[in-house]
């Protein structure tokens, strides 16, 4: 069996599809017996992983992003699959391709329930694919079972059609050891963009008592998105900022952290929230969406549309070391089911089960 993956995230600017992509072909290709795994558009090594940038360098990146957009408006794409069995599409893609098994990840629906937080552009990308790729695929990929649901219920999509395969943790998280900074601190990882709901968290932080916001630091990691202006102002002057942090920092920067706070209004998945658990941090984070799923009773969980709560939550993490081990520990043990090789393992099922 040849299944060929789009993996042009690789190529862009991206965050969690990026990082999916990434570990996911990579785990594929390890555990691949008498399987081809094959990366469009031509992407035999991936590189360095860089959410700012392309994992490969400027004259390898120019010529494969010409493929992607030369395939989207002619049969290139039918051309470059001819030997696959399944082809696996990303949001990058516009066409089905002809004489292939037609596959893809769903990540999530927040276009659908959530449009308010996006480009418009973003939205008629994000309906053109489900419109071309996910009502016409052969078998789809949902990263949680709240995904699916929504799947099935915002695009009317047979539930046999969709199969739940969770993602992984990279095993750095695992053991990680703890970058120290001169105060002890709450993190939070992600996009500054507002369906992730920082402003919330600066009015929560702005309730705790004055004790508990001197002995802890406010710290935000992460590229600055669409729509943040207001947002990045506020975070400038109420929280240490500290941008974009690379890949191999992480790890570190997560687990030396005493809470892993993150509001967000709605998740597919969810990776900050479990590398924090898979680094044995206590997190807080949102009662919505996918994210009681994946946490359990691994974290501590807020509405996240009460500043209030968020506050309140905080504090008793803050102010108690022994809740902070005790949701820690409950953390790091709920994320041991989400693992690549897992992912990957199901995955190959999957393929298989589509190929025939």
């Amino acid at each position: 069996m040849i299944v060929t993956i789009d993996a042009t995230s690789a190529l862009l600017r991206s965050a969690g599809i990026k990082s999916y992509t990434y570990y996911w072909v990579r785990e594929l290709r390890r555990l691949a017996r008498g399987d081809e795994i094959r990366a469009f558009p031509y992407l035999n090594d991936f590189g360095k992983l860089d959410h700012e940038a392309s994992t490969l360098s400027k004259w390898q990146t120019l010529p494969r992003l010409a493929l992607l957009y030369a395939a989207r408006g002619s049969r290139v794409l039918d051309w470059t699959l001819r030997r696959s069995d399944v082809f696996h599409a990303s949001n990058q893609v516009r066409r089905a391709p002809r004489g292939v098994k037609l596959t893809a990840t769903i990540h999530d629906l927040t276009c659908w329930l959530m449009p308010q937080f996006h480009t418009e552009g973003n939205i008629r990308a994000d309906r053109s694919f489900a419109d071309q790729i996910l009502k016409r695929a052969d078998g789809l990929i949902a990263v949680s079972e709240n995904t699916r649901q929504d799947a099935i219920r915002l695009l009317g999509i047979a539930p046999e059609r969709i199969q739940t395969i969770y993602s992984g943790v990279a095993d750095e998280y695992f053991a990680a050891q703890p970058t120290r900074r001169k105060k002890p601190y709450a993190l939070y990882v992600g996009t500054i963009e507002p369906r992730k709901n920082l402003d919330a968290l600066l009015d929560a932080w702005r309730q705790l008592n004055a004790e508990v916001r001197e002995t802890y630091e406010l710290v935000i990691a992460g590229p600055r998105g669409w729509g943040s202006e207001t947002t990045f102002a506020r975070i400038g002057s109420e929280a240490t900022y500290l941008g974009y942090v690379p890949e191999a920092d992480l790890p570190g920067l997560v687990a030396g952290a005493s809470v892993f706070v993150y509001p967000s209004l709605y998740e597919g998945f969810g990776f900050p929230v479990v590398q924090a658990m898979a680094a044995g941090v206590a997190v807080l984070t949102s009662n919505t969406s996918c994210l009681p799923e994946v946490t359990g009773d691994g974290a501590l969980l807020v509405d996240p549309g009460s500043v209030s709560e968020i506050s309140e939550g905080l504090a008793r993490l803050l102010e108690s070391d022994s809740l902070r081990a005790k949701i820690g520990s409950r953390g790091r043990e709920k994320a041991k089911q989400f693992r690549w090789e897992t992912c990957a393992a199901q995955s190959l099922e999957f393929f298989h089960h589509v190929a025939g």
